[in-house]
């Protein structure tokens, strides 16, 4: 369905820029309102952890010692 040069109503022009919008929406991994979240790494997690109480200084600290060698 070729229209005076464009393919289904629109320019490549346009493809390229609707590909490029749609790449930075599904792909970026950041914090946008309504995108996805990227992963917490263990670390993170046992910080909040033991931010909450939920694990003793000592069981911190062994945990964080085991993480950080491997």
């Amino acid at each position: 369905m070729w229209y005076d040069g464009y393919y289904w109503g629109m320019s490549p022009v346009w493809w390229i820029v609707w590909f490029i919008l749609l790449i930075w929406i599904f792909a970026i991994p950041y914090d946008i309102p309504g995108q996805r979240r990227r992963r917490e790494d263990a670390l993170e997690i046992l910080k909040r952890r033991f931010a909450r109480g939920e694990i003793t200084e000592e069981e911190y600290e062994q945990k964080k010692a085991f993480l950080l060698r491997h």
